[in-house]
């Protein structure tokens, strides 16, 4: 299977799976009358990613990997990652509320309005990079001591 296939079953089982999730999707925005301003948004986001965004992230991933690849105990690469990688997906996730788009819809299924999803992201976002950064100073206040720094080089030899 691996030779004609190139990968388990277990992926092509996902894909599979994946493929027939999508095919209910599409059956589902068939009848709505506002399928081709979906398509178009959803052709928009494609390119946007793939012409903006991953250059974007990608070169500041490459950034960060060469400023961060001095010799540590502890690297600091993934401590910067997750967090930025939570705010993005978080940022795209609430974008309208942030903006403020959609304030008449939300107020009319909720009653609530969206002054609050700017603040209240900005807290999420600090709390992501709070707790990385603790994670971080954690890690190196191990590594430090006689038994960490044995566990963190066994661990970058695996």
């Amino acid at each position: 299977m691996r030779r004609v296939y190139g990968a388990g079953t277990g992926h092509l089982l996902v894909l599979l799976l994946c493929l027939v999730v999508a095919a209910l999707a599409a059956r589902l925005v068939a009848n709505d009358p506002a399928w081709p301003r979906m398509l178009v948004w959803f052709l928009a986001a494609v390119v946007l990613h793939d012409l903006v965004l991953f250059p974007a992230y990608a070169a500041a991933d490459r950034f960060l990997g060469t400023t961060a690849a001095r010799p540590r105990r502890v690297p600091v690469v993934n401590h910067i990652r997750v967090p930025a990688l939570g705010a993005g997906l978080t940022f795209l996730l609430f974008f309208p509320g942030i903006v403020g788009q959609g304030e008449p819809a939300l107020r009319a299924a909720s009653g609530l309005d969206q002054d609050p999803y700017l603040e209240r992201w900005l807290l999420l976002v600090a709390a992501m990079a709070a707790v990385s950064a603790v994670v971080y100073g954690l890690r190196v206040l191990r590594a430090g001591s006689p038994h960490g720094e044995q566990q963190v080089v066994h661990r970058e030899r695996q």
